[in-house]
């Protein structure tokens, strides 16, 4: 199991498209991946679950990712992250 937390800094946060564009990525790899946000604990391969944590810009997470390939996919996650989720 591996965790990093990462801010979000694309301009609106995890609305539908970014949402969209995160879930995607997240789905490409066999790992469990999660992310905490306060209180929450969400699926980040669930676009509902992602939507439903009310993510806004500036807003930190911790991802998780835990299982065979999960090196690879916190490296492509906060990548993702990183370059803005498409905006």
């Amino acid at each position: 199991m591996v965790k990093q937390k990462v801010t979000i800094t694309n301009p609106t946060g995890l609305h539908l498209r970014p949402a969209g564009i995160f879930c995607n990525t997240a789905s490409s790899f066999k790992c469990k991946v999660t992310f905490v946000y306060g209180n929450t604990t969400a699926n980040a391969k669930s676009v509902l679950s992602v939507l439903g944590a009310c993510i806004k810009k500036g807003d930190e997470i911790e991802l998780i990712c835990d299982g065979e390939d999960e090196e690879e996919a916190m490296r492509t996650m906060t990548k993702v992250i990183a370059d803005g989720l498409g905006e």
